[in-house]
């Protein structure tokens, strides 16, 4: 099979194509053929060794595929099966083995790349929206990236659920899709300070949440747009680690709450997997929920995909096809 591994933390030069033994899958594990991995920002803290991970890895947190063969004591996925699944390393590669409790079915309705494109992204913009602040009729969000893999997601749930949404981007084109996905108002950060846009487009009042995934540019301002007893939401750091906070300041700007979610921790169990990916699935099939794909390179092309996204080049997903 073909692999892309890892032996040593760096940049994307650090992934090498190389031809492996197909492994066969074990006790509870099922060998998958991929059809499309996607590629996410934390592949990139893997490889970079921003998040420590043990070496030769193979990087990948989610894929989509049909099932070549099953180990013993796996009751509910058979040969043929067509699944996706995230949140387990090793989707780089043409054939991956996967704990058969983290796959998941793909409607025949729907393509196996979106089924890729929409695991982890959009997952976490489901816990988000739905768990984390549960959104409601009459909230206004903010949703950093509004134009990225999950902020696209986000700002579409967001409106499901009846939120106002209102999104930051760094350019008219994103601003644009953004609008399309969900967001009202969209402020360019380039060119305009978005806590004084916030401020103003609420008159004054403040959000009832922010969802930032950039980190740390954006991490101080957004807590000034919170209002009292506001939440924070961030769960990611596409700009870097956001520094210690002193949780006086939360107290000061108005008993904020913080969190560091994870879908690790918002997919812990089966039943749970099983119903956020099933709410996910049946609003893309259905035509609530538009998984936009920016750009699908070769496996080979893993350094390229990993530029791009880091770049901010890309608009929603980026995959790899083995």
């Amino acid at each position: 099979m073909k692999v892309i591994l890892v032996h040593n933390h760096g940049g994307p030069e650090a992934m090498v194509v190389e031809e492996a033994p197909t492994p066969a899958p074990g006790a509870g594990q099922a060998l998958v053929k991929v059809e499309a991995a996607g590629v996410n920002f934390i592949d990139i803290y893997q490889r970079s060794g921003a998040y420590k991970v043990p070496l030769p890895a193979i990087l990948g947190m989610e894929g989509a595929g049909v099932v070549d063969a099953v180990g013993e004591g796996v009751p509910d996925v058979k040969a043929g099966d067509r699944v996706a699944w995230a949140m387990h390393m090793g989707a780089y590669t043409s054939h991956a083995v996967v704990p058969a409790g983290r796959l998941v079915p793909v409607p025949h309705a729907m393509s196996l790349p979106d089924a890729a494109a929409a695991m982890l992204q959009g997952m976490t913009a489901h816990f988000l929206a739905t768990t984390t602040y549960p959104l409601k009729p009459g909230d206004t969000c903010l949703v950093h990236a509004a134009a990225g893999g999950v902020g696209l997601l986000l700002c579409q749930i967001a409106k499901l659920r009846g939120a106002r949404v209102i999104g930051t981007a760094g350019s008219a084109e994103k601003a644009a899709l953004a609008k399309k996905a969900g967001a009202e108002e969209v402020i360019l950060y380039r060119d305009q300070d978005f806590e004084a846009a916030v401020k103003d487009l609420t008159g004054g009042k403040g959000l009832d949440v922010v969802y930032d995934g950039v980190g740390k540019d954006t991490f101080d301002q957004s807590l000034n747009c919170l209002h009292p007893r506001g939440m924070m939401v961030l769960f990611g750091q596409a700009s870097g680690a956001v520094p210690p906070v002193d949780p006086q300041t939360l107290n000061a700007k108005g008993s904020l709450f913080l969190t560091r979610p994870s879908l690790a921790h918002y997919s812990a169990d089966r039943t749970e997997l099983l119903e956020r990916a099933g709410d996910l699935f049946d609003w893309i099939t259905s035509g609530r929920l538009q998984v936009h794909v920016d750009r699908t390179y070769p496996l080979e092309e893993a350094g390229a995909a990993h530029t791009a996204l880091a770049s901010r080049q890309t608009v929603g997903k980026v995959l790899l096809a083995p």
